[in-house]
């Protein structure tokens, strides 16, 4: 019988692999469209600009949210598209990704919960930079100004720890569930313009 954790990643695959289909048919849509000679209307581009973000968020949501294979990897050029086309949309945070070759999925699962809770605490704009040395990971957001909320981020490193938090920072309960399936112990650093976390 699965856990709870692996019942609610399963529920977060499940939603992520059924949305992505429809979304494809509207973005096909679109397409179709633009080959018929339709003009490019500012109805048309706003949906196509749309429909572009929620692929790119159901593809970053289905690995962080997702089940996740322990012996299953993703590959780094797939890893920075959906890094890309998620970030692209607004020029508000960019996300320095500096870890070469394919990673195992349950690591990425826990790499992209970190950048959620760590763009949560940049509204006004700023930078992530992942790094890895020696099978260690290090996730620092930086900012001129951060929003740090320190309960949410005790819950992060402390598994003891528990807290009220709204569905917007789930992502701050999931990351010790996540740590736990890879056998690893998150720590957090913060800063006045800098957040870092490693595992």
């Amino acid at each position: 019988m699965a856990t709870e954790t692996e019942l609610n990643s399963l529920i977060g695959s499940r939603i992520c692999h059924d949305l992505i289909s429809p979304l494809g048919a509207i973005g096909n849509g679109v397409e179709l469209l633009a080959m018929t000679g339709a003009e490019q209307t500012p109805e048309i581009t706003l949906i196509s600009e749309s429909v572009d973000n929620a692929n790119a968020r159901i593809r970053y949501f289905r690995i962080a949210f997702g089940a996740a294979s322990a012996s299953s990897n993703i590959g780094n050029a797939e890893l920075r598209c959906i890094l890309d086309d998620l970030f692209k949309t607004t020029n508000r945070i960019k996300v320095d990704w500096r870890v070469p070759g394919d990673i195992p999925r349950a690591e990425a699962k826990l790499v992209f919960l970190i950048i959620l809770c760590l763009e949560s605490a940049l509204p006004w704009g700023g930078r992530v930079m992942v790094t890895r040395t020696d099978d260690r990971w290090n996730l620092m957001g930086m900012a001129e100004r951060l929003k740090i909320d320190e309960a949410l981020w005790e819950v992060v490193a402390n598994p003891q720890y528990d807290t009220a938090m709204n569905a917007s920072e789930v992502q701050f309960a999931l990351v010790q569930p996540a740590a736990r399936v890879i056998g690893r112990r998150v720590t957090t650093m913060l800063k006045d313009s800098a957040i870092s976390v490693s595992f």
